[in-house]
């Protein structure tokens, strides 16, 4: 009997690694990897703050409709199928920007490493979350969260190594390829393998909640402040080595702060999660939006390395805990409806990260500084986090 229990602990906790190392390589590389190589590759290509920011809009818009795609597809038997497909197609973006050097060719990589992105997670998290559900190990979908964060340290450590090597940007961008394949083919030797196929294939089983969905208008309050949730953090997310390059010491700065985002963003999920059964999940919420403002405006207006780093600490300790507790205060403001209350989510989340980049990127070009759109980001957040006052309470009434 101990055998047994101990034997399909193993097997949740290594499905639980494979989603790690598949979000390391989707998300910490493939997506965010993007962030400590802009300012070199502004230099290197002659790009503007504009040009930086619509790059990164490309993928977000990626992201907003691979995320949409992904949203029904997870709920087909063939949902392997298309996340090998988004696997394949995220190390094959990575790895082109080895030979990218035009401006439109990057809003093409960025596009589709944005929809791949969107597959890699929608999917990912649906397989593992419910391989982990079957063995009754649903608490180990931490370890697979906590890939992003492991992402993002691993994605610093291979730029600087190939920067040290002497390699160009195209280069750095040629290891951060060959890093991603290496994660992908780990973790589809775990989920592609034959007995764990047979369960991770299929139809996921979502069970509804009793009862009528609460009032409509609450929903709509939610959906809108996970919107600003989006633009707000992607400002500084997609900034915040630039604005580190404006500091004294920028060369020990710029790659310490992108690893103090990914060191803290690994074990958010599980601290934001413990906060919540404290405190409930409306008040973390709003905490979390309010810790992530104070962030936004440190490394904006930064004029040393303490607050650029503190600033992303509290990036990184925050925006994965609000991602997944959004989702979940989805589900339970939705009801019977959250299916379609994550999909609405999922668009707004989407579109605030769609304009963010561009408009923070005019801005900072107009202002020639970073604290106009960091004060507009926090105020988005600081909008967000009022919207969620009160709705416990209301949801509590129902």
């Amino acid at each position: 009997m101990d055998s047994g229990v101990s034997q399909k602990s193993a097997r949740a906790s290594t499905v639980a690694l494979a989603g790690a190392l598949l979000l390391a390589a989707a998300m910490g590389i493939g997506r965010f990897a993007y962030t400590p190589l802009l300012p070199p590759m502004q230099e290197a290509l002659g790009w503007t703050a504009s040009h930086a920011g619509d790059v990164a809009s490309s993928n977000f818009f990626g992201y907003l409709a691979g995320a949409l795609a992904a949203t029904s597809l997870a709920q087909r038997p063939e949902r392997l199928s298309w996340l090998l497909t988004g696997m394949i197609l995220s190390a094959a973006t990575t790895s082109a920007g080895a030979v990218a050097v035009s401006f439109h060719v990057w809003l093409a990589i960025r596009f589709f490493s944005g929809v791949a992105s969107a597959l890699c997670l929608v999917l990912g998290t649906a397989v593992v979350i419910q391989f982990l559900a079957i063995h009754s190990r649903t608490h180990l979908g931490t370890l697979h969260f906590a890939g992003v964060g492991g992402g993002i340290v691993a994605s610093v450590a291979v730029i600087e190594l190939a920067r040290l090597a002497g390699f160009s940007i195209s280069g750095q961008w040629g290891a951060l390829g060959i890093t991603s394949i290496a994660l992908f083919a780990g973790a589809w030797t775990i989920i592609g393998a034959p007995p764990n196929r047979r369960k991770l294939e299929g139809r996921v089983t979502l069970h509804a909640s009793k009862g009528q969905a609460p009032a409509n208008w609450l929903l709509k309050k939610l959906i809108a402040a996970y919107g600003l949730f989006g633009f707000g953090y992607i400002v500084t997310a997609t900034f915040i080595v630039a604005m580190a390059r404006r500091l004294d010491n920028a060369a020990f700065v710029e790659p310490l702060t992108w690893i103090v985002v990914g060191l803290v963003a690994a074990p958010s999920v599980l601290l934001w999660q413990r906060v919540a059964q404290r405190l409930g999940m409306f008040p973390a919420l709003r905490l979390a939006y309010g810790l992530e403002a104070a962030g936004v405006l440190l490394a904006g207006f930064a004029s040393g390395p303490a607050a650029v780093l503190i600033g992303g600490a509290l990036l990184g300790g925050t925006f994965m805990g609000i991602t997944a507790l959004g989702l979940s205060a989805g589900r339970l403001a939705a009801g019977s409806d959250h299916d379609r209350a994550i999909g609405w989510m999922t668009a707004s989340f989407g579109l605030g990260q769609l304009l963010g980049p561009a408009v923070a990127g005019r801005l900072a070009e107009a202002t020639q500084g970073f604290e106009a759109p960091s004060m507009l980001a926090a105020l988005l957040l600081i909008i967000g986090m009022a919207m969620l006052r009160g709705m416990e309470n209301s949801l509590n009434g129902r």
